[in-house]
């Protein structure tokens, strides 16, 4: 096994309510073609909008690859800009997914913290990405919207003990393409493999 390579999954979403095209899961297409450089073994899985196949998915694919890194992209129609979302919550799940089920709990994990922060500094990610010239505006955020979004990040964050990422893009057109999507999902999921590399080789050093 070549372990110089470095497994990242990047998931996006099927379709939902008015949006029968989901603009996460193009521009995650996007990226695969355009890769994540000779080092990164990039695998791509679309998610159904289903609590239920959320919540058996997600543990497969970390079971599966065992990834350094997972990233979920999500589309939120409010959104203009390409946003990082900071942490994932457990409560609050009310709204119906695509097979009119949300949870009895209304939560994603019993007795789970309330909140969990991703391990990647987002604000770095941003102010690294924005520098970089991209032609993308890139933003932060501290909520997810309590939806499948939020609730996959959630389930994502809990089982990697911080080790996911969640990045809501805009609707198609709105204003950016696919293509200018596919680009700044690579320029930041390649910006938090080297922030998680740093990290990593500062753990190094200690010992």
């Amino acid at each position: 096994m070549n372990n110089s390579k470095r497994t990242v999954i990047v998931t996006g979403f099927g379709p939902f309510g008015e949006h029968s095209v989901n603009a996460s899961w193009v521009a995650v297409q996007e990226l695969k073609k355009l890769g994540l450089g000779h080092d990164v073994d990039l695998h791509v899985c679309e998610v159904p909008v289903e609590y239920q196949t959320v919540q058996s998915l997600v543990p497969s694919l970390w079971k599966q690859y065992h990834p350094q890194l997972v990233v979920h992209v999500g589309l939120s129609g409010m959104a203009t800009t390409v946003t990082l979302e900071k942490c994932g919550r457990n409560h609050g799940y009310k709204g119906l997914d695509n097979c009119s089920f949300c949870p009895d709990t209304q939560c994603c994990v019993e007795g789970g913290p309330d909140c969990i922060d991703s391990i990647i500094d987002m604000d770095s990610v941003c102010k690294r990405v924005t520098a970089s010239g991209l032609g993308v505006a890139v933003s932060v955020s501290k909520d997810a919207g309590r939806y499948l979004c939020d609730f996959t990040y959630y389930t994502s964050l809990y089982l990697s003990r911080g080790r996911s990422a969640f990045v809501h893009v805009p609707p198609l057109g709105k204003p950016y393409s696919a293509e200018d999507l596919g680009r700044a999902l690579q320029a930041i999921i390649q910006e938090m493999l080297d922030l998680l590399d740093q990290a990593e080789n500062k753990i190094h050093c200690q010992h």
